[in-house]
């Protein structure tokens, strides 16, 4: 695979941007306010990133400009989710996020049934449609929705999402600031948890009263009302990261009071 192309998806490689630091910041400022111009420029600015990354797949034998689009999406994905004031530099938190989209793409062709160009085309498009309606509507979009927006039938749309899908370990990192690492399992609800088993069994109130007043708060949201990390962090207001720290702390407390 040649990744050293000077264009790839139409996009001139040789006269791509890049962003300084403090100007990084200011464009992120701007995205959290929606600003869309600001948030095309951050990844214009980044696509240098998603180079360098495809650069580590020079092995496969697959296309680079599905290689570059593909990891695009990863880019996209980590600006809107990305949280700036956990003290990690963006590309830190990008570039596992872009690796794992890349990774899933090519489990995904790695697959004895080869899904054609076209479906994969249509689940992209599916797929991003998604992304922006939820950064638009701060809520998960239905079919429909997605189908309005890209004017696909969404018969069409669940069979070609349908098509790609590849399946993923609640053990597969999602992200780490170089201590804690989120994991898949970490972003699932789960309100029949099998901490509840022994949670319930147990004597839990008293461990819980030995928890400071934000550690008992999370495991009333994450255990009782299953709410997911991401959840959490939004009506407490701290990042995800650090939920999962005092989670897994304040689990820890509570499994040696109870031993």
């Amino acid at each position: 695979m040649a990744v050293y192309k000077v264009e790839i998806c139409g996009v001139n490689t040789s006269k791509l941007p890049i962003l300084k630091e403090e100007e990084k910041e200011a464009l992120f400022k701007r995205i959290k306010a929606g600003d869309a111009a600001a948030r095309e420029t951050y990844i214009k600015g980044n696509l240098r990133l998603v180079l360098s990354v495809i650069k580590r797949f020079s092995g496969n034998n697959e296309n680079v400009d599905d290689l570059f689009q593909i990891g695009c999406i990863g880019l996209i994905k980590s600006i809107d989710n990305f949280d700036d004031t956990i003290g990690v530099k963006f590309s830190t938190y990008a570039v596992p996020m872009i690796i794992g989209e890349i990774r899933r793409y090519l489990r995904d062709n790695a697959s004895s049934i080869r899904v054609s160009r076209s479906l994969r085309d249509t689940a992209y498009k599916a797929i991003h449609a998604k992304e922006e309606l939820a950064k638009t509507s701060f809520k998960e979009p239905t079919i429909q929705e997605i189908a309005d927006s890209t004017g696909i039938p969404k018969e069409d749309l669940v069979f070609a999402l349908d098509a790609i899908q590849s399946p993923l370990s609640l053990y597969d990192p999602v992200y780490t600031d170089g201590g804690d690492t989120l994991y898949v399992m970490d972003q699932v609800k789960d309100k029949k948890n099998k901490e509840d088993n022994w949670v319930e069994s147990l004597a839990v109130n008293d461990a819980m009263k030995r928890l400071n007043e934000r550690e008992n708060y999370i495991i009333k949201l994450r255990f009782f009302e299953g709410k997911t990390q991401m959840e959490v962090a939004e009506e407490i207001h701290i990042s995800q990261a650090q939920v999962s720290r005092l989670e897994k702390s304040a689990l820890k407390s509570m499994r040696n009071y109870l031993s």
